[in-house]
Formats: structure tokens, C-alpha cells, sequence
């Protein structure tokens, strides 16, 4: 059973009905549906789209060549690398719809989608083990209990499944905030790159933004614009993205038409909870995916290629795990994938955090993208993959090799 159709779980769910498991994906919400989100997808996130079998040369996708950084003036853009196992572009489309397109493409793959269904909690046996969900469904809330031998908890930033068997939060990982808002741009709708800057203010401080803003081309005559930020370090508080996002906007060219009276939805605002702050990944026939596992990005805010990806590896752990009999095989089989995770991410994490502890969240990304990085295009491209987690395994490049390098020298973090 998949808790939530967001990317984390439609993804989990494709995979494993596709290797001929029985799967049921729950959804509270009906599609299409709204979700905060900037709409770009890096290549990772494109790998995965590809591995899942879905056609990105229908209409709806928006193809980017790299990235346009934006600071003290001046502008840079990157193209994505050539990599063997990486895609050498990135994409955009709004998740109005891409999150039913993956829904569908679950359903169309063998499994059993129900809308309209609000998990509550996990129903557990008397030795504390996860044996399904209580929920409620339709308009009146009819009560309702599903069971499953395993349950993957996908169910984004609020993580109910997994706060009903007391898995909390670390408290000393961060948890961002991002807001967006579309506008409707002739201007920038077509533009060929992703559109960052990373020298905003907080207006009633002055400080320097903890993050960075973006334009994100959808190519229908509109543009996704938003910022993300970290907690403000100085006083450990939120910032007021409203009034930032306004402040930057009032930079912005006047052609661009980036003004309130072409704005095309509201500005919306969601949490994201970074740096594997939810732990363990697995226990007691419960595997958490994706925002509930807090598997965004601390050094760039992205979360749908670490939840895509770490749902195929869950849904290949729990294939291979019900080959095995029920009992400790099965459970040695699933403790695997908390491990996996470890090895994928846990050292770029925890250097994420680190960064965004000791300068991200103190004076945002000015010092970062200083005028001598800004200057040297090789440095800047390294620093962009750095941040994108753009790279091959094993190294195919000196910057991958760089990289490897790196986080070879960060400390494994328990787990």
C-alpha cells in the first residue's frame, strides 16, 4: 500500500506494480490539483521520468537548457553537462498536472488508484507492526480500514503516517519554506534556461535572503516565480516571503510584465523539510519516501528527484523483500533500503547542512557566487553541480571526480 500520489508515491507505485506487485495508492485529494512547487526538473529528475517510461516529447513539457545565475550585477548561464548516465537538459511543467500524469501513469501500469481517501493513521498488530491504515472516504467521510503487509508512506511534509507511529522530526535538520506564483510572460515563457538569484534582500532587515529566487519558464505563456529561504540564523525565525518576493519583483524589467496585474494564481507557500530529518527510513513494515522522509535538498531546495528516486529503490527493496518469506529474511531484505539511502545522500546531506548552517542561513548566496566565481565559468560549474547534485557514478569527469572527492572527506552520520 502507497500512502499519498504525489511524485514519491506514484513513482513507488508504477515501479512496483510493474514488477508485478499488488499495490494500492491512496490520495486524499482529487486530480488535477494544485501543489507548491517552482515546476523545474533537473536532469536527475529527468532520468527518472525516463526510467518510469514516461513520454516527455508530448505537449506540456517545457525543455531547459541549464541554468542563469544572477548576482551583484552579473549573469551566468550553464548549460547541463554531458554525462553517460545523466540527461543533458532539464524540464518544466507545472505540477497542476504533472502529478496526475504520474498518478495515471501508476493506474495504467497495474495499480489500484483511489481518490478521495485522507489516511488518518497507521493500524498496527499488538507487536507494534504497521499492518495498513485507518482513513476516511469520500465527500461524507465515510470511515474506512485498507491492509497491506507493507505500507509506503508518501504523504509529503505533514508525514501523518509516520507521526502515528512516533517518528518525529530532528529537530536540528532545517526545514524550509518556499512560495510561488505564476505569471503570465511573453517575455520569458520560451526562455531556454532556468532562472536563479541569489542576491535578494529581506526587506524590513536588510539581511541577505537565506536562499534565492527563481524564474522558471513554462513554455504556455506564463512563468513560475518564487523564492525558498532557510530560517533566518540570526534570529531563528521564518522569513516573510511575501514581502520579499515583492521587494524583488519591483527590480525586475518592466517588460517582463512581472506586475500584478498579469499575475495568474495566488502566491502559495509550503514547508520543505530537508536533510533526511525523518528517521529510520524503515521499521515495523513501514518504509517512508519522498517530503515525509525530509529528502529535499539542503543545498538547493529540490525534492522530486530525491523522492523519485528513492522510491524506485523502495519499491525494488520491497520486490525483492516479498520474494522472501514473512519473518526475519524479509525483514533483513527491507532494512536495506534505509541503507541505500545512507549511501546515496547521507554525506551530500549533512555537508548541505553544514553549509547551510555556517553561511547559507546567515548571509544567504552572495558569498557563495562571489565576483571571482561569478568570473570563472569552470569554478561556477562545478559549484553548480555541487548544488544540483549533478553528477555521474562513477566519476566520468574532473569535476565529478572533484566532487566524489569531497564528500569521500564528510564524516558518515549515524543513522
Amino acid at each position: 500500500m502507497v500512502v499519498g500520489a504525489g511524485p514519491a508515491g506514484s513513482a513507488a507505485a508504477a515501479h512496483l506494480a510493474r514488477a508485478g506487485v499488488d499495490v494500492l495508492l491512496l490520495e486524499k485529494s482529487g486530480f488535477p490539483r494544485e501543489k507548491v512547487c517552482g515546476d523545474g526538473l533537473t536532469p536527475r529528475s529527468v532520468l527518472q521520468l525516463v526510467r518510469l517510461g514516461i513520454d516527455i516529447d508530448t505537449p506540456g513539457w517545457m525543455r531547459n537548457k541549464g541554468m542563469r545565475w544572477v548576482c551583484g550585477g552579473h549573469q551566468v548561464e550553464l548549460d547541463w553537462p554531458r554525462l553517460g548516465t545523466l540527461p543533458d537538459f532539464g524540464l518544466t511543467r507545472s505540477r497542476h498536472d504533472f502529478d496526475e500524469l504520474l498518478a495515471s501513469h501508476a493506474s495504467a501500469s497495474g495499480a489500484r488508484l483511489r481518490t478521495h481517501v485522507k489516511v488518518t493513521g497507521p493500524l498496527t498488530d499488538r507487536s507494534g507492526r504497521v499492518v495498513g491504515v485507518a482513513a476516511v472516504r469520500g465527500p461524507e467521510g465515510e470511515p474506512v480500514e485498507y491492509r497491506a503487509p507493507l505500507v509506503v508512506a508518501a504523504d509529503g511534509a505533514s508525514a501523518r503516517t509516520a507521526l502515528g507511529l512516533g517518528l518525529v522530526r530532528d529537530e536540528r535538520r532545517p526545514v524550509a519554506a518556499a512560495a510561488r506564483r505564476y505569471y503570465r510572460s511573453e517575455a520569458r515563457t520560451h526562455d531556454p534556461y532556468l532562472e536563479l538569484w541569489a542576491d535578494l534582500r529581506c526587506p524590513r532587515t536588510g539581511h541577505d535572503l537565506p536562499g534565492y529566487g527563481w524564474v522558471f519558464p513554462l513554455g504556455d505563456g506564463r512563468v513560475n516565480v518564487g523564492l525558498g529561504a532557510l530560517p533566518q540564523q540570526r534570529r531563528r525565525r521564518p522569513v516573510d516571503l511575501r514581502a520579499a518576493l515583492e521587494h524583488w519583483l519591483d527590480r525586475l524589467p518592466e517588460e517582463w510584465g512581472l506586475r500584478e496585474e498579469n499575475a495568474d494564481s495566488p502566491l502559495r507557500s509550503a514547508p520543505l523539510p530537508m536533510g533526511l530529518n525523518r528517521r529510520p527510513q524503515y521499521g515495523r513494515g513501514l518504509l517512508l519516501v519522498g517530503d515525509s522522509a525530509g529528502m529535499v535538498s539542503p543545498w538547493s531546495g529540490e525534492g522530486i528527484a530525491q523522492a523519485m528516486e528513492a522510491a524506485e529503490v523502495a519499491a525494488e527493496t520491497i520486490a525483492l523483500a516479498l520474494a522472501r518469506p514473512a519473518g526475519p529474511r524479509r525483514e533483513h531484505a527491507l532494512h536495506q533500503y534505509p541503507v541505500e539511502i545512507q549511501r546515496r545522500w547521507a554525506r551530500y546531506f549533512r555537508l548541505g547542512d553544514l553549509a547551510g548552517d555556517l553561511v547559507l542561513s546567515r548571509f544567504g548566496f552572495r558569498p557563495v557566487l562571489h565576483p571571482r566565481v561569478m568570473a570563472s565559468p569552470r569554478l561556477l560549474g562545478v559549484l553548480a553541480r555541487l548544488l544540483t547534485h549533478v553528477s555521474d557514478e562513477p566519476a566520468q569527469d574532473r569535476v565529478d571526480a572533484l566532487l566524489h572527492g569531497i564528500l569521500r572527506l564528510v564524516p558518515v552520520p549515524r543513522r
